[in-house]
């Protein structure tokens, strides 16, 4: 049921829901920047160059912002935004990040561009195990094993590279995402297991072996199993001298260009080719497609090795990418912060490739404020990237649809 709204729109009960649940939340931003944000002193300097930067006042960004998002809300709970609402979210959550870090570095400064870097970085697992997920759920089965394909992946690749160089070690990983997806999928497509039992089931499997690993042989034999020199930034030229861009995202590591890649790659394949038409068909309308000749269980088996080989490289990125070693349960949750990167991007690489970002952000964020004295208690600093996530997907993205067929087996006819 549907009522006139104030501007002439037709909105739902449930998008009057979310606009006072948003108005309500400028509203408590606002709170914290009267609170809190205002009784820090001083500038903060915000780094975007070796020889250049810009500060803010950490007490009058705050009083200001607060001023602005008192006026947000009121708009949001009087009137609403209509189709402006996620650009006055977007804009009025930037502001409070940038009016949170200034009164994070009040009288002091640092890199912006450097913790903007570490986050496209930090990025790669979260986009990859994302891409994974969207491969799995678009073709209908549900993949909660990403956590464990990284952690595996990890593991292996650390051992690979340590043994023999590092683009074996990264084709180590990439055949263990591939094996555990295909325990997935026969599991799932062949024997109709329920899919959230076998993802959960490969978790506690790939967390308790690779405990195993890293306890019984890692440990005793670091300096020939587990020590290795991680890849090099890349730097490309002419783009990486764009002015604050240039250094962000043209001088990274073969991993993040190959996650920008693969997110390219996946949102071409899924809605420009066959094979992408036929992947979104056999996770919406499965008896559909094989009434029209798909092969819907084969497709499905190709789908999910497909993803196991893009989550085997993003668990190949921690100890080859940025570490140089595995580390006991080193993917520390990342796996199922990639599935709400995939219901934050609504089943889109696109989309999920943003939500990585965010939750990147919030993790570069965590680190760099551990550098200062802001009182803040370390445990909640640790917390605070899981914190963003229950957030984000909870409160900000509205309602979600996941592919209609996922999680629902199929029986040749």
């Amino acid at each position: 049921m549907t009522t006139p709204a104030v501007m002439g729109l037709v909105v739902s009960a449930e998008q009057r829901k979310r606009a006072r649940s948003l108005g309500i939340a400028y509203l408590v931003l606002a709170v914290v920047c009267f609170t809190v944000f205002t009784r820090r002193a001083g500038d903060a300097g915000f780094k975007i160059s070796e020889s250049s930067q810009f500060t803010l006042p950490a007490q009058g960004f705050g009083w200001a912002l607060g001023i602005v998002l008192i006026a947000i809300a009121a708009g949001q709970l009087l009137r609403g935004f209509g189709k402006l609402s996620n650009v006055v979210l977007a804009l009025a959550t930037a502001a409070f990040f940038m009016s949170f870090l200034a009164w994070a570095a009040a009288g002091d400064s640092f890199s912006f561009v450097g913790m903007l870097q570490d986050t496209v970085s930090r990025s790669v697992p979260i986009t990859l195990g994302a891409i994974a997920g969207i491969l799995s759920e678009r073709s209908g089965v549900i993949n909660i094993s990403i956590e464990g394909m990284l952690l595996a992946s990890a593991c292996t690749s650390a051992i690979g590279a340590s043994l023999t160089n590092l683009w074996f070690g990264t084709l180590v990983g990439i055949l263990t995402g591939v094996a555990l997806a295909a325990i997935l999928a026969v599991m799932s497509i062949r024997y109709k297991v329920d899919q959230v039992i076998v993802g959960f089931a490969i978790n506690f499997f790939a967390l308790g072996v690779t405990s195993f690993i890293s306890f019984r042989v890692l440990v005793p034999n670091r300096d020939t199993l587990n020590n290795l020199q991680p890849v090099m930034p890349i730097r490309i030229p002419l783009f990486a001298d764009i002015p604050f861009f240039g250094q962000i995202l043209f001088d990274q590591t073969i991993f993040v260009y190959f996650s920008f890649a693969t997110v390219a790659l996946a949102t071409w394949g899924l809605y420009r080719t066959k094979w992408g038409l036929r992947t979104r068909a056999i996770g919406e309308y499965p008896r559909a497609a094989g009434t029209l000749g798909v092969d819907v269980n084969k497709l499905r088996y190709r789908n999910l090795l497909l993803a196991g080989a893009v989550a085997g490289i993003g668990g190949a990125w921690w100890p080859i990418g940025i570490v140089g070693r595995f580390d006991q349960n080193i993917t520390n949750g990342r796996g199922f912060i990639a599935l709400a990167a995939v219901i934050f991007g609504r089943w889109h690489p696109v989309g999920a490739l943003c939500g990585a970002l965010v939750f990147a952000l919030a993790e570069a964020v965590r680190l760099k404020i551990g550098n200062f004295d802001t009182g803040i208690p370390s445990e909640f600093l640790i917390m605070a990237p899981y914190l963003v996530t229950l957030v984000v997907v909870a409160g900000f993205i509205g309602a979600s649809r996941a592919p209609k067929a996922a999680g629902q087996p199929y029986e040749d006819q």
